[in-house]
């Protein structure tokens, strides 16, 4: 469209390269469910391989995929940044993609607990850098929530668990570096808000159109909170399963379950890069199962967690290659269709 002002504002280098520089203005934030999904792969493996009792070189190796992963995302997201700001304050103040700008925190956490084994210092470095930043989102996505003046029902859907739920993540790393009470604080804020999101993203998905094709696999994310809640309240509770562990668990179970039983129609849907929601959620979940199978014992648990280690790798071997695939083809940093 002729009237598009980005398009009369382009800088020397967009017109050299226009098909380049629009991909990088449009280089989503969502991104960075890549390497959550990664972060949670390689946190499977190592609870594997401790179980198992093999050595825990392809989680350490995993970890260091994901570390780079990260690297070159957030330096293709810090150009974007410096050449299209206002790109990145719309994608910021947007009342579904908002939600996903905390990936990049949760990144951080995570990629803390998966460096501790290898490089304690620098796994702290990541952990305060995640939760600062972590607050921060929350705060800001939060207050945009409450002074809102533009958000519909249904612009609600499973990925605003992401930044005030996702305080939960805080406590896997931060227990095991020593901020336990700074862990309590994470845990409080992601588990009381889950109540209130679970009860409002219900609400939106039974009495309002359904979810679009391209936010079907956030309906994963249902499973996230529930199983890393678990994960979270278990570290915090030295380790012990109670009643409450046991309810989250369960829980998690059981959306997981439900999502089973909806895979064909998911498997109907074309690739978007939403497809990476079902990637943690799933990795959370095997995890959870391992720890599982540690405290409680039985070989229904151990088992369960080996299929699911085996379906978590497949399934995000298949995601990477997809989306290497779309990219490729160009089918992804494209403007909003609408």
């Amino acid at each position: 469209m002729s009237g598009n002002p980005t398009q009369a504002s382009a800088t020397p280098g967009e017109a050299a390269h226009p098909a380049e520089g629009m991909r990088l203005k449009f280089f989503p934030v969502s991104f960075f469910a890549l390497t959550m999904g990664l972060s949670g792969l390689t946190l499977a493996w190592r609870k594997g391989a401790e179980l198992l009792g093999t050595t825990g070189l392809v989680s350490h190796l995993l970890g260091l995929l994901t570390l780079a992963v990260f690297a070159v995302l957030l330096g293709f997201y810090v150009m974007k940044l410096l050449r299209y700001p206002e790109a990145v304050k719309n994608e910021f103040n947007h009342p579904v993609m908002s939600a996903f700008a905390p990936t990049i925190s949760i990144s951080l956490l995570l990629l803390a607990l998966c460096m501790l084994p290898l490089t304690p210092r620098f796994a702290t470095l990541l952990w305060a850098a995640g939760a600062a930043l972590h607050l921060v989102l929350t705060l800001h996505i939060v207050r945009s929530w409450v002074h809102n003046d533009h958000f519909e029902l249904g612009h609600i859907n499973p990925a605003w668990f992401i930044p005030a739920v996702g305080n939960v993540v805080a406590p896997l790393a931060g227990v095991p570096l020593g901020h336990t009470e700074l862990s309590w604080f994470f845990f409080g804020i992601g588990i009381s808000f889950w109540v209130i999101l679970l009860v409002i993203v219900f609400y939106r998905i039974l009495f309002h159109d359904p979810l679009p094709p391209m936010l079907l696999p956030t309906l994963f994310i249902l499973i996230a909170p529930p199983a890393v809640g678990f994960l979270a309240y278990v570290e915090l509770n030295g380790g012990n399963i109670d009643a409450f562990a046991r309810v989250l668990y369960h829980l998690a179970l059981f959306f997981t379950l439900l999502m089973l039983i909806e895979l064909p129609r998911f498997l109907r849907l074309p690739f978007f890069l939403s497809w990476w929601a079902y990637s943690f959620p799933l990795a959370a979940m095997t995890t959870a199962t391992f720890v599982m199978a540690e405290k409680v014992g039985g070989a229904f648990f151990q088992w369960l967690a080996l299929i699911m280690l085996v379906g978590l790798s497949v399934l995000i071997a298949w995601l990477a290659f997809n989306t290497a695939r779309a990219i490729r083809a160009g089918k992804i940093c494209q403007p909003p269709k609408h």
